[in-house]
């Protein structure tokens, strides 16, 4: 009996000293593989690869350190979507009150826009009989001007909350939503190197120069939310009149829910589409007490749900135009473990992401092994910036996920990009 509790115990110890010897065996080769890049060690280049099944780092480089993750801030979005909203997206919360119907906006930017195929609530105000009153009291983001924030902060998007300027079939120049034209002016102190349509700083007032148009003039203009805005693009687009109310949002307010999350969610992951980022984020803080706030959606989420990265972070946006997020390579792969096992269903998982050869961000970088995909993840990309995060799967089947971050190079992008997609392909054959 000792002798088969011995043996058993010396099969068990070879073999997790067999597992070990392959592992460090694993580690040495992929660090070979770095060491031999000309190009990751010009720069910061942050690299983790995770076994999900081992439940364990393969290989770290540098994974501790903070760097700038472009759109794979988007990974912290969604998760705080994913633990913050339902399967349904909250479209519109309501009140009646005899003929008047009294609407407040979510943050919801999928009602009419071109690619979510959501009508739910324009239909609902659309066909309700009833006097239209919206109010913006739940909505305290302002409009300040920055990068980030021209294409979002709505509490009541309506399309892209963008206007086209185009070359009108009488040469002149036009506005859609038609009721903008009303604010553009010319202006013969403009004097740009070719002919644009200048938005003022703002506000939804635009000027165009005294100059020659080219006759398929076409240019797409951020716009001012507002309350202002939203009512008049409402009315127009309705066909029937939108009052604006200042009545603060009670909590018995009806809800009505637009899209099912995972068709926005992939429209945000798959182009890595800004727009949606943030808005995603300020509709997450409409579940939360007081206005809408991306500040407050961030706050509720790094306390909540962000405990456990294992570095310390600094976030600030939901699309990860900022460049003041900063994730360490650890921290993006303890984000996909998280995502991974709040959504349970690998197939689901794995649709919200670009592939490697097929899709999104990734539909060219990644060449199919004969039309099967091996690679699905997000990408970052900013100036000297340039991230990938996501799910591998080797020639041998063995599933790995990655960060692979590289901050403050000098050399061309694409040669970055290239080199990871170098490596990671690499690590598919070998592994």
């Amino acid at each position: 009996m000792k002798t088969k509790i011995l043996n058993t115990i010396f099969t068990l110890v070879l073999c997790l000293a067999t597992l070990e010897a392959a592992d460090a065996q694993t580690k040495r080769k992929i660090s070979k593989i770095f060491k031999a890049s000309e190009i990751v060690n010009n720069h910061y280049t942050g690299f983790a690869l995770y076994d999900p099944v081992k439940e364990k780092m393969i290989y770290e480089l540098d994974a501790n350190k903070p760097a700038i993750p472009a759109s794979n801030t988007k990974l912290i979005t969604l998760y705080t979507a994913l633990n913050m909203l339902g399967d349904s997206i909250p479209g519109l919360r309501y009140i009646t009150k005899g003929d008047s119907l009294i609407f407040w906006g979510t943050g919801d930017p999928s009602m009419l826009h071109p690619d979510l195929n959501s009508t739910k609530v324009y239909d609902f105000l659309k066909n309700s009989g009833k006097k239209l009153f919206y109010s913006h009291s739940n909505a305290s983001s302002e409009f300040v001007g920055s990068a980030i924030y021209t294409i979002a902060m709505v509490s009541l998007p309506i399309g892209v909350n963008n206007a086209q300027a185009y070359a009108g079939s009488d040469g002149k120049v036009r506005l859609k939503p038609e009721f903008l034209n009303a604010y553009l002016k010319l202006d013969t102190s403009y004097r740009p190197r070719s002919f644009t349509v200048q938005r003022d700083e703002r506000t939804n007032t635009f000027s165009y120069p005294a100059m020659s148009m080219p006759a398929d003039f076409t240019q797409t203009v951020y716009l001012v939310p507002g309350a202002e805005l939203t009512q008049q693009t409402l009315s127009e687009v309705l066909g029937k009149p939108v009052n604006v109310i200042s009545m603060a949002l009670p909590v018995s307010a009806k809800t009505i829910y637009s899209i099912h999350a995972d068709s926005l969610y992939k429209r945000m992951m798959l182009p890595s589409d800004n727009y949606l980022a943030e808005q995603i984020l300020y509709l997450c803080s409409s579940t939360l007490p007081g206005p809408l706030s991306i500040e407050t959606a961030i706050e509720h989420s790094s306390k909540i749900y962000l405990t456990d990265l294992p570095d310390l972070f600094q976030w600030r946006d939901g699309s990860g135009l900022s460049r003041n997020n900063y994730f360490s390579p650890r921290s993006i792969v303890k984000m996909l473990i998280k995502i991974r096992d709040k959504i349970g269903d690998e197939q689901r998982l794995l649709n919200m992401f670009p592939v490697g050869g097929v899709s999104g961000t990734l539909r060219t970088a990644f060449k199919t092994d004969n039309g099967v995909p091996f690679v699905w993840a997000k990408t970052g990309t900013l100036s000297n910036v340039r991230i990938q995060g996501g799910y591998l799967v080797t020639r041998k089947g063995k599933k790995f996920i990655y960060s692979f971050m590289n901050n403050n190079f000098l050399v061309p992008s694409a040669d970055i990009s290239n080199e990871m997609v170098r490596i990671m392909t690499m690590i598919r054959e070998k592994y």
